[in-house]
């Protein structure tokens, strides 16, 4: 997994509509970030956005897959974050509309209480 700064750069670019991003370097692909709250993934120069109940139908109606990494090197595990639609890399708009989804299911997670673990 790796991403080129060029793409990540585009990425930032195409988002700066929707206020100040910063990306940092995570699992060798990078994590978007805005007010320290991380809502969308950049790996293998492929950007992913934070889904949820609410907003995943949008991403399912476009037929987006999911980011999905392989644990252990036998189970795929889906994190939430969906691929973004190719629109939004020609229209600084649609990429504003689906960053700001990401950000809103981000948002409704962070808020959402922690499970807790049971200790024995």
């Amino acid at each position: 997994m790796a991403n080129s700064r060029d793409f990540v750069d585009f990425v930032l670019e195409q988002m700066s509509q929707f206020g100040s991003i910063n990306a940092r370097r995570m699992f060798g692909g990078h994590g978007l970030y805005i007010d320290g709250l991380m809502f969308a993934i950049v790996v293998d120069d492929r950007l992913y956005l934070k889904a949820d109940a609410e907003t995943q139908p949008r991403f399912a109606a476009k037929s987006l897959p999911p980011f999905t990494y392989l644990r252990a090197g036998k189970t795929a595990v889906s994190v939430g974050y969906f691929e973004a639609p190719p629109e939004v890399f020609d229209d600084k708009a649609e990429m504003f509309n689906w960053a700001r989804l990401a950000h809103v299911a981000a948002l409704r997670a962070k808020a959402r209480p922690a499970m807790k673990r049971k200790t024995q």
